[in-house]
């Protein structure tokens, strides 16, 4: 302590010497000294900052004020502006003031510059405001968050919501981001969600079984009867991408961008693209990247080649409908019409990525090629998709065969 102590006043020494001798001009130094705070500042500012929209109009934003209120600011210039924010931010007492809620709002601005999905943002604010908007944390000082406190929320709000072990995982994602951006902006020295534990039961799940899951032998050829009739009357190509797909395994969104340039040879298809929808507004767009943002090929069986083969060209899409690219909504509306023609339960698309899976899995292909084809990067997440898609006499007689 001491040692530092005279560092630091030779150092305050050395200064004074500087600006004594016109070596150091003061006025320059307290210049760039504002604008480094001024440009961190617009970093980590979590609202907008409004230009005037009137000649005697004023600059504006707002801020937290210390009891977590939001408050309106206003300057003639945007300098002047930030030149008052400043003793907000980089006061000493600043970090003594930014709630739980403030840390939240900034942590989720830096996450929407570095996350391509707005979805994903738009689930963070609900989540937020499911979960914690209405916590003890909301409110808090994240300097008065203790480990204590943080665990007794998250075992409140896993007990409160009953909620699985998935949702909370989810909801958890907020609250891992927010603590872990405030370690690495020096807000605070360690996550302590690294030390939280969910001490209260998750709700059990009903265990998903082969018949929810996936579509059966039986199923899969009543599905692909309905379908080449459907098709025969229509000439939809819409019949046949249900049709190959549970010969390809696609998430549905690469299922409706493929290209027919994507064919690379008689067997294999270029996966590189998928289309996804912008929950904000619900719109849909094609977009040069799979959900892992990584490409792979996977294998045509001559069975799916000679599906393509059917489909009459109307464009640089595959599966076109009257001139125009079927979306992932399509493919939901004729699943769902088979449903209600057979009078069964409606399977989600997804089902198709899991009866094909299933389906190679029971047919000795190896674990990792499935996963390969499914484009996962853990094969625990393709252990996920794998169940029995056997009818009850199928794996008797199986198992019949086997002992």
């Amino acid at each position: 302590m001491k040692e530092n102590k005279k560092t630091d006043n030779a150092n305050l020494s050395i200064l004074k010497d500087a600006v004594n001798s016109g070596i150091l001009d003061i006025d320059s130094v307290l210049d760039m000294l504002m604008l480094t705070k001024r440009e961190k500042l617009v970093k980590i500012h979590p609202y907008t900052i409004t230009p005037p929209t009137t000649e005697k109009g004023r600059w504006q934003t707002y801020y937290k004020d210390e009891a977590g209120k939001r408050k309106i600011i206003r300057a003639q210039t945007k300098e002047e502006l930030l030149d008052k924010l400043i003793p907000i931010y980089f006061s000493d007492s600043y970090l003594d003031k930014i709630t739980f809620y403030g840390l939240y709002e900034e942590w989720l601005k830096y996450k929407a510059t570095v996350t391509n999905s707005p979805n994903t943002i738009k689930r963070h604010k609900q989540h937020y405001r499911k979960y914690f908007e209405i916590s003890a944390l909301h409110d808090k000082k994240i300097k008065k968050i203790d480990e204590l406190l943080l665990e007794q929320e998250c075992n409140r709000i896993v007990k409160e919501f009953n909620l699985t072990r998935k949702e909370w995982c989810n909801a958890k994602t907020i609250l891992n981001g927010m603590f872990e951006y405030a370690v690495r902006k020096k807000y605070l020295t360690e996550n302590l969600m690294n030390k939280v534990q969910i001490l209260v039961k998750f709700k059990q799940v009903v265990r998903k079984t082969g018949k929810t899951e996936t579509y059966n032998s039986e199923e899969l050829a009543e599905i692909n009867k309905f379908l080449d009739r459907e098709y025969e009357e229509t000439q939809d190509a819409s019949f046949l991408a249900v049709k190959v797909n549970f010969l390809l395994g696609l998430r549905v969104g690469e299922l409706v961008a493929l290209k027919w340039s994507d064919l690379c040879d008689d067997n294999h298809i270029h996966i590189v693209r998928e289309e996804i929808r912008d929950q904000t507004d619900n719109s849909y767009e094609v977009v040069e990247h799979t959900k892992t943002n990584k490409d792979r090929f996977v294998v045509v069986v001559p069975k799916a080649l000679s599906i393509l083969n059917r489909i009459e060209r109307q464009g640089e899409y595959i599966f076109m409908r009257a001139g125009e690219r079927i979306t992932a909504i399509r493919i939901a509306t004729i699943l769902r019409k088979y449903a209600n023609y057979q009078g069964v339960r409606i399977k989600s698309s997804h089902k198709m990525r899991k009866t094909y899976a299933s389906n190679l899995n029971a047919c000795g292909v190896p674990l990792d090629c499935i996963r390969e084809m499914l484009g996962h990067s853990s094969l625990s997440t393709t252990l996920g998709y794998i169940y029995n898609p056997l009818t009850e006499k199928e794996t008797f007689d199986l198992i019949t065969k086997a002992l």
